[in-house]
């Protein structure tokens, strides 16, 4: 359980999940350099964590279906000669969390659990979406991003007309560009591992207070719509002064980096409703004992 370790290793989990998810987007959309950089960077902050021994009973059929999920998932891509995607790293990060939920250290076996959770609730979230609700995301994607990031960059002067339904056209000194809105601009993406990592931590540090997950969720859910309608407009500014060019470069490396700003006051939120929890559990005992 996350519950037996210390902030400092909760931190790490934290600054692995979103190294872990920079790699794989940098990877394969950005700078492959840069990717396998920030792997490196996870796997040093996985050695920093502070190591326990345990005598709990690990399940070694955990590290062999991460295994086969994880050379599935590269042997699908090989064979179709597709690039890594954003289900492809949560189907990565499914596979290495049921390996280290196979080993004999507590530490890295708690942090494989909390890892199962984020992956799960995450590929859940995406096959739910964009698997049944395909339309709902043009619409989402019309009315809750375009439009009110269009009128955002409008009211400092930038010329945009909307020609199509996830489309708008940037009238730039250097000519017209045309944008679409889809996919990660639509912020969906870090919602729903924002969404993971509130129901990951909540299970394994099992916090039991719904009023208080319920209004995190909601303040969350917020936060990441407001969060990814400045990265879009940004997009736009990028796009308006320097070309098509370099807001591609932009678009690669804002949205994870915003997602580690984000999910680190996700933390802070979450470690307050914890300790309010244990406040409240000692309180607990304690009337309990003077009732005795």
């Amino acid at each position: 359980m996350l519950g037996t370790m210390n902030i400092h290793d909760r931190m790490i989990i934290f600054l692995v999940l979103a190294l872990f998810l920079g790699a794989t987007m940098e990877y394969g959309h950005g700078s492959k350099l840069l990717g396998i950089l920030l792997f490196g960077i996870a796997l040093l902050a996985i050695s920093r964590m502070t190591l326990k021994a345990t005598h709990r009973k690990t399940h070694t059929w955990y590290a062999l279906v991460g295994i086969l999920i994880i050379l599935a998932d590269i042997i699908y891509n090989v064979y179709n000669q597709s690039e890594l995607g954003t289900l492809d790293t949560m189907t990565f990060l499914l596979g290495l969390s049921l390996i280290a939920s196979a080993t004999k250290r507590e530490d890295i076996r708690s942090m494989g659990e909390f890892g199962v959770y984020v992956a799960i609730t995450f590929i859940a979230l995406f096959t739910l979406f964009y698997g049944t609700f395909e339309e709902f995301i043009h619409e989402f994607d019309h009315y809750a991003v375009l439009m009110p990031s269009m009128h955002l960059i409008k009211l400092i002067g930038i010329s945009v007309d909307v020609i199509g339904t996830e489309t708008v056209c940037l009238h730039a000194p250097a000519g017209d560009i045309t944008l679409t809105i889809g996919g990660p601009c639509s912020g969906l993406y870090s919602m729903f591992l924002l969404i993971s990592v509130i129901v990951a931590y909540t299970a394994t540090e099992n916090i039991k207070d719904s009023r208080k997950i319920t209004a995190l969720l909601i303040i969350t859910i917020v936060v990441a719509w407001i969060a990814n309608l400045l990265r879009v407009s940004a997009l736009y500014l990028t796009a308006y002064q320097y070309g098509n060019g370099a807001m591609m470069t932009v678009h690669t490396h804002l949205g994870w980096i915003i997602f580690v700003i984000v999910a680190w006051g996700l933390l802070l939120g979450l470690s307050k409703i914890e300790k309010m929890e244990r406040v409240d559990r000692k309180e607990k005992r304690g009337n309990e004992k003077g009732e005795e």
